[in-house]
């Protein structure tokens, strides 16, 4: 009687193991079927290019073009499928140094658009400026060009020439403009009248953060009692900077906060007990980004004015993930927060006070209004 009460539980177990595994894989079966059906299809329309084409293709061909158009259906400019020449490119980039005309270009409002000119570069020197659509590349028409080809049009030898034609409002104009090695110099500093210091940074890259604090601590030392920190036509860059950079004057609490779709949130925050002197900081439509991190944490924390125009509205976060050694995709993997929850992605952030910078730039009139601030809080 025992033995058959063992017989019977062991194949009563054995039978309720089997129905639950089941019953598990015909519910993923069931979850992943769309997933697996259009796996299928990619795997068969391959295999069918591959052995009907009227050329051979080599299948690294095929399976870049199909990665490339899987990121290109997103609908997002700031998610982009990386070869080998790209990739490489890109790091180059971040570490401070690239080749090309030194304008940062992006998306908006579905047009090819200047983010912003790079000091010193060829194409800051021949007058184009942030906001223009550039719509024509060497001729070719952009307007069915994705984000990344066009990088790649724009990009070249050094001393080769590249044709943009840009739309600035209803005005057409024509640069014709030589490719140089572009070395950036992120920040650069000096004192003003009064103690006032003065901080431009271009861009955020691998060494602003230190660069940053360097040139504080130098003109701390010569007395600074107030700062202003210019952000105008920086188009971004590198967030953990931006987090060094506004950590030096936001007070202890959240600088910006990086939320995922799936609702998790990483936020990252200064250590400053409080802060220094008060702090004017420059915006405008070229201000992107890492520029808009830094700008609307000190208009949350009430640490610092914002003077000028609207920044781009860039609020959104990519990472770089690696396929194999060459190639790479540059993902939005989440969209960031100001200290108060503001979203300012496709809105961006309004200055506290408003001045517009005139097209004859014998006065910078928007650093003047930059000084009487600081000035009337000293």
């Amino acid at each position: 009687m025992s033995r058959r009460k063992i017989i019977f539980g062991a194949v009563l177990l054995v039978l309720v193991t089997f129905l639950t595994t089941s019953a598990g894989f015909l519910y993923l079966m069931n979850a992943w079927s769309s997933d697996v059906a259009s796996t299928i299809r990619v795997l068969r329309a391959l295999q069918v290019v591959k052995a009907r084409y009227v050329e051979d293709v080599p299948v690294d061909t095929l399976m870049a073009g199909s990665i490339k158009g899987m990121v290109n259906s997103l609908n997002d400019p700031h998610s982009v499928y990386m070869d080998a020449k790209m990739f490489k490119e890109f790091m180059i980039e971040t570490e401070g140094s690239f080749g090309g005309v030194g304008i940062v270009i992006g998306t908006k409002d579905k047009l090819l658009t200047v983010v912003a000119p790079i000091e010193g570069t060829p194409g800051e020197q021949a007058g184009i400026k942030s906001g223009d659509q550039i719509i024509k590349i060497d001729g070719q028409d952009t307007k069915d060009l994705a984000l990344d080809e066009a990088v790649n049009k724009i990009r070249g030898p050094e001393g080769s020439q590249v044709a943009l034609t840009i739309l600035r409002g209803q005005e057409v104009k024509e640069y014709t403009l030589t490719r140089s090695s572009i070395q950036i110099k992120t920040v650069a500093g000096k004192m003003l009248e009064n103690n006032i210091g003065y901080i431009r940074i271009a861009m955020f890259n691998e060494n602003t953060g230190n660069d940053f604090i360097h040139k504080l601590q130098e003109l701390e030392k010569q007395g600074l009692k107030s700062l202003v920190l210019d952000l105008r036509d920086n188009p971004g860059g590198l967030l953990d900077e931006s987090v060094k950079v506004a950590s030096q004057f936001v007070p202890k609490g959240p600088v910006v906060s990086v939320v995922t779709r799936d609702g998790h949130r990483e936020t990252h925050s200064s250590n400053l007990p409080a802060p220094k002197y008060p702090v004017a900081i420059l915006v405008n439509g070229g201000s992107a980004s890492a520029s808009e991190i830094v700008a609307g944490a000190a208009q949350d924390t009430g640490v610092g004015t914002l003077i000028g125009t609207k920044t781009y509205g860039k609020g959104s976060v990519q990472t770089v993930i690696r396929l194999d050694e060459g190639s790479a995709i540059k993902l939005t993997i989440a969209k960031y927060l100001t200290p108060k929850d503001r979203s300012i992605n496709g809105i961006g952030i309004e200055p506290d006070i408003k001045v517009e910078l005139p097209e004859t730039k014998d006065k910078d009139v928007q650093l003047d209004k930059a000084l009487e601030v600081l000035k009337s809080k000293m």
